[in-house]
């Protein structure tokens, strides 16, 4: 299965990655990160112009999250007790990324996709939570936008080196997610000591 994506990717390039990602977001059983890094690579060696493919991962993840978000609002479980055998997603995975969306709140949309088996997920459960719209695409977005320059990047930059370390990839993306979820709470945690100083100050 792999093989054969990579290949297609080879042989389309740009649609590959687009409609690939699209559907891997979406639940059916695409290899992302190692897809991204493959991207990468090929921009590496010329194959692929780097701005180019980074802006057709970036549409096939924003599409495949909509499409998520929108079936997750529209149908709620009933699509997946319907369907969700077919692309091996269950009402269990769907309850445990609700749960995790509402401890991490609309952030689960920007980081989520750095979680294996977490992306395909958090936007379906945006939208049994009822985000609204423009919440929703101001984080899934975002984050879309930093899981593809991170890959397309692994890919480009560790060049010939980046089928060595495919095995890693997942290891990097929670390493990152952790690295991020740390900075995130520091300028959170110092929004608020802010916020309180300058409540004292105007008091006095």
């Amino acid at each position: 299965m792999e093989q054969s994506i990579l290949a297609w990717i080879s042989q389309y390039g740009y649609f590959a990655v687009f409609f690939l990602l699209m559907l891997g977001i979406v639940g059916l059983p695409v290899p992302d990160e190692t897809l991204l890094a493959f991207s990468g690579y090929l921009a590496f060696k010329g194959n692929l112009s780097l701005p180019l493919a980074f802006a057709a991962a970036w549409a096939g993840s924003t599409c495949g999250i909509t499409i998520s978000y929108y079936l997750g609002r529209t149908f709620g479980l009933k699509l997946i007790h319907r369907y969700g055998r077919y692309v091996r997603i269950t009402e269990e995975h769907v309850m445990k990324a609700h749960a995790w969306f509402d401890r991490v709140g609309h952030w689960g949309l920007t980081f989520g996709y750095f979680v294996p088996g977490v992306r395909h997920l958090t936007a379906y459960a945006a939208g049994m939570s009822e985000v609204t719209p423009r919440q929703f695409a101001l984080f899934a977005y975002s984050g879309g936008f930093l899981w593809a320059a991170t890959f397309i990047s692994i890919g480009y930059f560790l060049g010939e080196r980046w089928k060595a370390v495919e095995g890693e990839i997942h290891r990097y993306a929670v390493m990152f997610t952790i690295i991020a979820a740390v900075a995130l709470a520091g300028y959170l945690i110092w929004r608020w000591l802010l916020r309180g100083r300058e409540s004292s100050t105007q008091r006095r």
